[in-house]
């Protein structure tokens, strides 16, 4: 599995958090801070999850060039 798809991952994300909790927990920080904390996190795995995608599909898209001109000699 390589990096790009550890970035995408929901499980990541929640598994990201969950390690953050419990040390927020650990040196007892009141729950609000952290419940704040991990929506943050979860907002940032979003967000980067949705910029890995489409940067996924943006370079599938420019190396699959189908101009009229090639599917015609590809006939």
């Amino acid at each position: 599995m390589n990096i790009t798809q550890k970035l995408t991952s929901r499980k990541f994300w929640m598994a990201v958090a969950a390690f953050v909790v419990g040390v927020l927990a650990l040196f007892n920080v009141d729950a609000n801070t952290t419940q704040q904390i991990s929506g943050v996190i979860m907002s940032l795995g979003a967000v980067i999850a949705y910029i890995v995608g489409e940067g996924l599909v943006d370079s599938a898209a420019a190396g699959a060039s189908n101009t009229p001109d090639e599917v015609t000699k590809q006939e």
